[in-house]
């Protein structure tokens, strides 16, 4: 099998991760793109880790084994960031990325935005 093949499918995979990571709003969506960008690498470890262990006279393997550790990372990290999005979403009510810009707990008053102009700040307090 020729290299390019799975470089172009690898490359698939990557474009269409990376649009999930920036289109979506929803954080779990997001996560699962972070997750496909990643196994577009593995494939791309695995695959070249093959064709160059025809081209050498020693099979080391070491694409195969930093593809061990990167799933192992990947598990982690989607598990953290599981349990941070459950609990944004607990907190918050909602997992859309676009309404979680802030960390404070509790409502936002307005009033003590010091960008805001003068009139706009004399109508709210009065």
């Amino acid at each position: 099998m020729h290299l390019a093949y799975p470089a172009v499918l690898a490359a698939l995979l990557f474009c269409t991760g990376l649009y999930g990571v920036l289109a979506r709003r929803n954080a779990i969506l997001v996560l699962m793109s972070v997750e496909l960008m990643l196994n577009a690498v593995n494939l791309n470890l695995v695959a070249f880790d093959a064709w160059l262990s025809r081209t050498a006279e020693e099979a080391l393997h070491s694409g195969q084994a930093l593809t061990l550790f990167t799933i192992a990372i990947a598990a982690a990290e989607i598990g953290i960031g599981l349990a941070i999005v459950l609990a944004v979403h607990r907190n918050r009510g909602t997992s859309d990325i676009d309404r979680l810009r802030d960390t404070t707990e509790g409502p936002q008053d307005d009033t003590d935005d010091p960008d805001a102009p003068a009139a706009e700040k004399a109508e709210a307090t009065a």
